[in-house]
């Protein structure tokens, strides 16, 4: 009897281990909140495949951790357009940080891979508008923000990160700027398009880094279904900063 009973346990326990969190990687000394598991991600904007937009330039170790899309159109054809969000997870950051970053918002997401829990911060600035809030749960494909220029310093682009470290949030300058603690954004969605183990009930850590700058209005709460394209910001030339001197082939 005791024989039989053994594989039964032996599968019982994996099955366990695979349907929920066995909380292996998870930092100490942090609080945690549940949120839905990614079943894939998807590109950030054009959902699902970046239909209409390129990649101006990639991420480059120690100058640039991110990708920057723009529109096909160029310049600020892609001002107010939509964001969306890469994967189901938990905003954790919702605010305008001003500075280079402007409005900013960061999804902390949960996924399955090699056999243990997996977490990393998408990251979304330059935005003319937020449309979530801290703490709420964002679905694959749901709408989080639309394209901006911060107040003009840039031509429109969304800048977007994929962070191995969930302590960087705005410190980017105290973390060391290379793969150890960031991914390629382009590559890490197409190696993970989609994903076992999601839509399952994990929990993630919410207070690793510190917030910063104030929260802001957030618009049609947080559900709008055609974002804002305002003219005040619509220019084609003049621009402080060019970001697109060096795109990517």
């Amino acid at each position: 009897m005791r024989r039989a009973l053994t594989p039964l346990l032996a599968l019982l326990f994996a099955l366990a281990r695979l349907h929920g969190q066995d909380g292996e990687g998870l930092p100490a000394g942090f609080k945690y909140s549940a949120t839905r598991s990614a079943d894939g991600f998807d590109m950030p904007v054009g959902k699902p495949d970046a239909v209409g937009y390129y990649r101006s330039r990639g991420l480059i170790v120690g100058r640039h951790m991110g990708d920057d899309w723009n529109g096909s159109g160029g310049g600020n054809t892609d001002l107010g357009a939509p964001v969306y969000s890469t994967a189901h997870g938990l905003v954790v950051y919702a605010r305008d940080a001003r500075m280079g970053w402007g409005k900013t918002v960061i999804i902390r997401h949960a996924y399955w891979s090699n056999g243990r829990w997996n977490y990393v911060d998408s990251f979304y600035t330059h935005l003319h508008q937020i449309f979530v809030r801290e703490g709420q749960q964002a679905r694959r494909g749901q709408l989080v923000g639309s394209i901006g220029t911060n107040r003009g310093m840039y031509v429109a682009h969304l800048h977007f990160e994929i962070r191995k470290n969930l302590r960087i949030g705005l410190n980017q300058g105290s973390y060391r700027r290379d793969l150890s603690n960031y991914y390629k954004p382009y590559e890490f969605i197409l190696g993970r398009r989609k994903l076992s183990g999601g839509n399952r009930r994990v929990r993630v850590p919410v207070n690793t880094f510190r917030l910063q700058a104030r929260v802001v209005d957030t618009i049609g709460g947080g559900s709008p279904t055609r974002p804002e394209r305002p003219s005040s910001l619509q220019r084609s030339s003049d621009f402080r900063v060019n970001r697109y001197s060096d795109p990517l082939r």
